[in-house]
This record gives C-alpha cells, sequence and structure tokens, in this order.
C-alpha cells in the first residue's frame, strides 16, 4: 500500500495545521460572514454547528480514514479497498478531477487576490474616490494579460511548496502560513473592536434573526458545513493517507473542524464592523473584499497598512487551500505511476494551469468569456464553478459516505477508526451518522445545488 516517494506527516499538529489550512480558503473570509447575517444570526451559527458535527464530521473522519487506511491518494485507495474492476474507483478518479477543476479557476481568483497585494503596496486605495477604487476591479478582470499573469504566479507558488514534498514542504509552510494567518486575523479584529460600527456588525451575525430564519437557512447551513471542510474532491483522503497509525483520526478531525470555524467566525468579526462602519453594503458577497473594502480601507486611519495586512491575509487563506488542491492531482500520479514528486508537480501544474487560462479570459470578448456567456448565460468560469461545486462535490461525499459506511470491511474500517485514539466509544454514533444521516444530507444538498429541487417545485432559495 502506498509508495516509498510519498512521505509522511512529521506530526500531528502538522497534519492539523495542514488539513484545517485545506478548509480554510477565500470563502471563508466573505461568504461565511454574509450567509450568516442574511440567514438568520445566531440561529443559522447554531444550525450550522450542528451540522458540522452530524454532517461534516463524519465525513472528514471516513476521508481520513480511507487514506490512512491504505496509504494511498483517492485512486488507489478506491482501488484497494474494492477491486481493480470496481466502479468504486471512479468516486477516486471523480476526486482527483474534481480537484483538477477547482484549482484551475480558483488559481485565477487567488491571483486578484495578489494583485491586490501589489495594490495596496502602491497605496491605491488611500485618497481615491470610491467610483476610482470600485472601478479597479472591473480593470482587472477586464485584462486578460493580468488574469493570465496571476494566475501563473500563484500557480507558481503553490506549485513551489508542493514541490517540497509532506513534511518538508506543505507542512512547513502550514505550520507557518496558519498562524501567520491566525496573527494577522486576530490583529485585525482587535482594531476593528474600537471601531463603531462593531457592535451593530456583532449583532448582524450572531444576534438570532428569527424573521430572517427558514427552511432555506437550514439547507445554506448545510451546505456551508459540507464546502466549508474541504470534502468530497479527496483533499482529506490524501492528506491522511499521510497520517501516522499512531494518530487518533477522530480527535484529530474535530481540531480541524474546529480551527476553519474559528476563522470563519473571526472573519466576521473583521469584514462587517468595518462594513457597518463605512457604510458598505454587507449582500456584496465577494465583491467585500474587491470593492467595498478597498473603499474602507481608503478612509481608516492606517488604512495603507491595514490594506497590506488584509489582502496578504486572503493570499494566505488563498494558498493553504490551493495546496492541497495540488496534492490531492500530484500524489494520485505518484501512485498510479511511481513517478517523482518533482516531474508530476511540475507537469501537472503545468497543465492545470494551460486549463485555467480560459477562466482567465473571463472579462473578454473571446469565446470563452463574452462570447460563451452570450450563448449559454455562463462563461467558462462560471461552467467549471457551476459543474464542480454543485455536482461533483456533493456527489463526491455522497459515495464516499456510502463506500465507507456500507461497503468497506466492518473490521477495518472500526480497526481504522479506533486506532490511535482514546475516542473509540464515538464509533457507536460515528457509523450510524455516516449510514444514515449523511447521505440523505448530502442527498438534499446535492439535489438543491443541481437544481434537481425545483422539477419536484421546491425552492429554498441558492
Amino acid at each position: 500500500m502506498g509508495s516509498a516517494n510519498r512521505g509522511n506527516w512529521a506530526s500531528r499538529l502538522g497534519f492539523i495545521l495542514a488539513a484545517a489550512g485545506s478548509a480554510i480558503g477565500l470563502g471563508n473570509i466573505w461568504r461565511f460572514p454574509y450567509v450568516t447575517g442574511k440567514s438568520g444570526g445566531g440561529l443559522f451559527y447554531l444550525t450550522y454547528t450542528v451540522c458540522v458535527i452530524v454532517v461534516g464530521l463524519p465525513i472528514m473522519v471516513a476521508e481520513v480514514l480511507l487514506g490512512r487506511a491504505t496509504q494511498s491518494s483517492p485512486i488507489v485507495a478506491f482501488r484497494e479497498l474494492s477491486s481493480r474492476r470496481s466502479p468504486w474507483i471512479g468516486v477516486g478518479w471523480m476526486g482527483v478531477i474534481t480537484g483538477f477543476l477547482i484549482l484551475s479557476y480558483y488559481s485565477v481568483v487567488a491571483g486578484w487576490t495578489v494583485h491586490y497585494v501589489v495594490l495596496a503596496v502602491r497605496n491605491s486605495f488611500v485618497g481615491q474616490s470610491a467610483d476610482a477604487i470600485g472601478a479597479l476591479f472591473g480593470e482587472l478582470v477586464a485584462s486578460p494579460g493580468a488574469n493570465v499573469g496571476y494566475h501563473a504566479l500563484f500557480m507558481g507558488m503553490t506549485v513551489l511548496v508542493v514541490l517540497g514534498g509532506v513534511s518538508a514542504g506543505i507542512e512547513r509552510w502550514s505550520r507557518i502560513l496558519m498562524p501567520a494567518l491566525f496573527l494577522m486575523l486576530i490583529g485585525l479584529m482587535a482594531y476593528c473592536f474600537f471601531l463603531p460600527g462593531f457592535g451593530d456588525a456583532a449583532a448582524f451575525v450572531f444576534a438570532p434573526h428569527t424573521t430572517s430564519f427558514d427552511a432555506s437557512s437550514v439547507l445554506k447551513a448545510l451546505g456551508q458545513a459540507f464546502y466549508s471542510l474541504s470534502l468530497g474532491m479527496g483533499a482529506m483522503l490524501t492528506y491522511g493517507s499521510y497520517l501516522s497509525r499512531d494518530t487518533g483520526i477522530p480527535k484529530s478531525s474535530v481540531w480541524v473542524a474546529v480551527l476553519d470555524s474559528a476563522i470563519a467566525t473571526l472573519a466576521s468579526l473583521v469584514v462587517f464592523p468595518i462594513t457597518f462602519s463605512f457604510g458598505m453594503q454587507a449582500e456584496a458577497g465577494p465583491g467585500l473584499i474587491f470593492k467595498s473594502i478597498p473603499i474602507a480601507f481608503s478612509q481608516m486611519t492606517g488604512g495603507y497598512l491595514l490594506s497590506i495586512v488584509f489582502f496578504v491575509l486572503i493570499v494566505f487563506a488563498a494558498l493553504t487551500s490551493s495546496i492541497s488542491l495540488q496534492e490531492v492531482v500530484t500524489s494520485s500520479f505518484i501512485d498510479l505511476f511511481g513517478w517523482g514528486r518533482r516531474k508530476v508537480c511540475l507537469r501537472t501544474g503545468a497543465i492545470i494551469f494551460v486549463f485555467g487560462v480560459p477562466s482567465a479570459l473571463l472579462g473578454s470578448e473571446g469565446f470563452f468569456g463574452a462570447g460563451l456567456q452570450k450563448l449559454t448565460g455562463k462563461n467558462f468560469f462560471d461552467w467549471v464553478d457551476y459543474i464542480t461545486a454543485n455536482w461533483m462535490l456533493p456527489l463526491g461525499g455522497l459515495l464516499i459516505a456510502i463506500f465507507t459506511g456500507f461497503v468497506l470491511e466492518r473490521s477495518l474500517r472500526e480497526e481504522e477508526f479506533r486506532r490511535g485514539t482514546t475516542w473509540g466509544a464515538v464509533y457507536s454514533v460515528w457509523l450510524p451518522l455516516l449510514r444514515y444521516v449523511v447521505p440523505l444530507a448530502v442527498a438534499v444538498v446535492f439535489a438543491q445545488s443541481s437544481g434537481l429541487l425545483k422539477l419536484f417545485g421546491i425552492d429554498w432559495g441558492s
């Protein structure tokens, strides 16, 4: 099982930080605060926490368990746990393809954050009008050269980290990036605490808003719990394959979920105090990062330094996720063909970059941008995002739960769960959740995100 070229985590902490980094991405910074505030505030937050415990964590444990049991990446893991001709191998392939596709366009968005670091360093926000600052984002999206260039730069950063291997590359950088991310968020939150809008922001996010909490809020909490933990694409399975046999899976998985939720909570107490204090629109979604927040920085005391810290933080959050996506692809080819890490990483990184170029052309007048938009209503970027987020991720999570709960050999499943942990008694709770609650919950997420619910006349919002 596994490959001699693969490597292992040097410590349990290394795994936790790397796995948490995989889960923590751009969505933690803007989507979680916004969805929480608009979907019931404290009631949504409570519902989300319950969903993480009963849906997100069971799938995460299952993924990590499959990886550690085989010491292999997704494709080889499913092949070893079923048979060479089993259709379950397709789940492994789907995870690798999903990671490949997501990274191809995620790198484009992450490239925007690198550009905004450059703008912050150049002092492009302070003293500028709101219209001028807002126009900066439109100019970036409409520039194919800039989009492709920053896409290449960010993919290069990602490949460089993964080239270093598991302990010397991913783990070492996770030990740097994750604490730095926490420190920057805590520092920004301390500053925001003294802004006039901090109280309103805290109430917007955490007070129970009964009037805005409904069935769609529950569905959004369920979807947020699933997507925010980086499930369904083989990342946790791959990271689990580097885990030592004496490291407990349940406790480590809980720590990953706690860190992920902590970052999302801290982000809420940074983004919305700024938003409320300077009259920004809370409904701006991702525009909060690239339009509204820079306008606020232009009006803040110390805005120059704060803007640099904020956008460096965003880059770190994006990078911790992108390296896990690249590692899913890299480790799979290492395991399948026995190739060296350098060869695989450079080649797959280059292919992902090339495949992502059409997504970088989303604002162009060519076929992949405006042309495809006119024909289908979505450009290339939108289509890749739609297919992966609405179909491949939830379907992958659903199949992983079913395979681990019903197909995997019972003795192996229980042995891997109990190995190296004092939480063995939790197995009797985890298994029923994985077998019955998780498939139903993820099936509902899948039906909603793919639009299948609307076929039955049900529309609980997006």
